[in-house]
């Protein structure tokens, strides 16, 4: 019997993120890593049988960072920046580890700046631990795998 050439996906919770280079903490949660293109539908007059479809603008859905909330206020500190009136934008990267914690891939994100952040939410009767959520805002993604 031949060796098999098996290739496993990647788990979705073994995955790490920097910012600037730097990596700002464990999240529990990204999502966000989409990008669109619009269909721009266009049809000559003397064309018979259809349209043409061909692509428009392309876009990036923010990205979303949740993680449990601690002492740091590296994130809280970025959003305060945008809403005093200015503007950070940093670059960052999310990395996909594999089963030996090596990386195995990145999306890289540039020119992105915190959008919205949200505190946790309390209810006494929960035990759960309290999440704070970022989103970013960013100028464009790119996929490189090791």
């Amino acid at each position: 019997m031949a060796a098999s050439n098996r290739t496993d996906p990647y788990k979705a919770f073994n995955f790490l993120v920097e910012i600037n280079g730097l990596q700002v903490a464990g999240f529990t949660e990204c999502s966000g890593l989409t990008t669109e293109t619009d269909v721009i539908e266009y049809r000559e007059g003397n064309e018979r049988g259809g349209i043409r479809k061909i692509p428009g603008l392309t876009k990036f859905a923010n990205i979303t960072l949740k993680r449990g909330l601690t002492r740091s206020r590296e994130l809280w500190n970025w959003r305060k920046v945008v809403i005093d009136g200015g503007i950070d934008r940093r670059s960052g990267v999310i990395v996909i580890l594999g089963d030996d914690h090596a990386p195995v891939a990145r999306f890289q994100f540039r020119e992105g700046w915190p959008c919205k952040w949200e505190g946790p939410k309390f209810n006494a009767k929960s035990s759960e631990i309290a999440i704070e959520t970022l989103e970013i805002a960013h100028e464009g993604l790119e996929l490189e795998t090791d």
